[in-house]
């Protein structure tokens, strides 16, 4: 009898993953001692044949000096292709910019993630992008496909993480259905082999749903995000997925930056990571520690009772002023790494076995860990800087280093590894 069941029960499992569109299995089996990256792919030039002008580098208006969204500036020096611009340096040469559009680029970035340790990214898609159709989804489905082929041939992880920000209540569930439908079919995102680079938790795709729980009036219901995660798990042909919720920083305790709704906590219960934004909730490592102790220690305390995956969320500062011209200049300062290490390391002490830094490109609110420019240009507009002795990539390092830690394979350390002065920080 019992061998009967057994022999049913392997019927069953395998008839389950027949159904399915998804490879059986990946590289990446669980994020689970991963540090991984959100990868925004926004920015675009006016000659690299995306059609999108300076996509994302400018809001309005004429781009050029006193005119621009980013605050960090990029290095210039590895990218294959770069584009001249208005803004010049101090030796009066010209400044020049990269192209998400183009698939040089995306294939530098995994470059410099497998030779720093890095281990992959989520590839953001915002709903309103999705929505588009005309260049701007054209553009991000280019970026995505580029950013497959590039996780292949550097064996990174990658998954896809949709941004619910600008999400219409009921009539945009079907919208991002379609586009996963379509990302599987189309792209074949998580059917290229059972060695493929897609990150999988549990034997399972995993998916992310960005922005759930907040109070900031989002047009959204938290019946709607059900419906999402209910086809993602459940649906015969696409479904099948594991579920990551990108959820407020006080959602346990439903308050302050949280909707005070206790539906959120069945929601919660019903997928198999989160992972709490915390950019900008604290702003030097005083009120950081004070988040650790009181707030995040709760957290993974909570998930491991409720059986949830906790994957902790660092960043290395903030600044938007060129975005945001009310902002202050270098809003929360990296503080020569110590403010990005502290929350690392206390991540991992507080027994958090996933982490998700944000971001990996994110020149617009100054918190790419991505190889930045210590010489940007001088005219008309400020770019924050690195400090004396800091090297361009000394935040890819910093990131390797602590997937080390994560994963074991070093001990944990509260003193920050520095480079030494003028010397790349491998």
């Amino acid at each position: 009898m019992c061998r009967k069941l057994s022999l049913l029960l392997l019927l069953f499992s395998t008839t389950v993953f027949a159904q399915t569109k998804h490879s059986r299995s990946s590289r990446f089996g669980s994020y689970k001692g991963l540090v991984m990256a959100g990868y925004q792919g926004w920015h675009d030039t006016p000659d690299d044949g995306s059609g999108r002008g300076w996509g994302h580098y400018l809001q309005r208006g004429v781009f050029g000096p006193g005119n621009i969204k980013i605050d960090l500036w990029p290095e210039e020096k590895e990218y294959e292709k770069l584009y001249p611009t208005p803004f010049k340096h101090a030796d009066s040469s010209v400044a020049y910019l990269p192209s998400d559009h183009d698939a040089s680029t995306t294939d530098v970035r995994f470059k410099w993630m497998k030779e720093y340790g890095i281990d992959g990214v989520f590839m953001q898609r915002f709903v309103g992008n999705v929505r588009n159709y005309g260049i701007t989804r054209d553009h991000f489905n280019k970026v995505l496909a580029d950013a497959l082929n590039a996780s292949e041939k550097y064996q990174r992880a990658i998954a896809v993480m949709y941004d619910l920000s600008g999400m219409r209540d009921s009539v945009d569930v079907p919208l991002l259905i379609r586009d996963w439908k379509n990302l599987v079919d189309s792209m074949k995102i998580t059917s290229r082999g059972n060695r493929q680079t897609y990150l999988y938790q549990g034997g399972k795709p995993l998916v992310v749903l960005w922005g759930v729980g907040f109070n900031d009036r989002r047009p959204y219901t938290l019946r709607s995000i059900e419906r999402i995660i209910d086809f993602l798990q459940h649906d015969p042909a696409y479904g099948g997925c594991s579920v990551m919720l990108g959820v407020p920083t006080y959602w346990r305790e439903l308050g302050r930056d949280t909707d005070p709704d206790p539906r959120l906590h069945e929601v919660i219960k019903k997928v198999d990571v989160i992972h709490p934004w915390t950019v900008g909730r604290y702003r030097d490592e005083e009120t950081y520690t004070r988040y650790k102790t009181d707030v995040q220690k709760g957290d993974i305390e909570w998930c491991k009772e409720n059986g949830v995956a906790y994957a902790a969320t660092v960043f290395p500062g903030f600044s938007w002023s060129n975005l945001n011209p009310s902002s202050p200049f270098d809003q929360i300062p990296r503080n020569r790494g110590h403010f990005y290490w502290n929350q690392l390391m206390g991540a991992i002490n507080n027994k958090a076995e996933m982490i998700y830094v944000a971001m990996f490109d994110e020149v617009d609110e100054g918190t790419a860990i991505e190889k930045v420019s210590k010489n940007p240009p001088v005219s008309g507009s400020r770019f924050v800087k690195f400090e004396e002795g800091i090297p361009s990539d000394y935040y890819l390092y910093l990131t390797g280093y602590a997937g080390k830690v994560l994963r074991k394979e070093l001990p944990v350390r509260m003193e920050i590894p520095l480079p030494k002065n003028g010397e790349t920080a491998r």
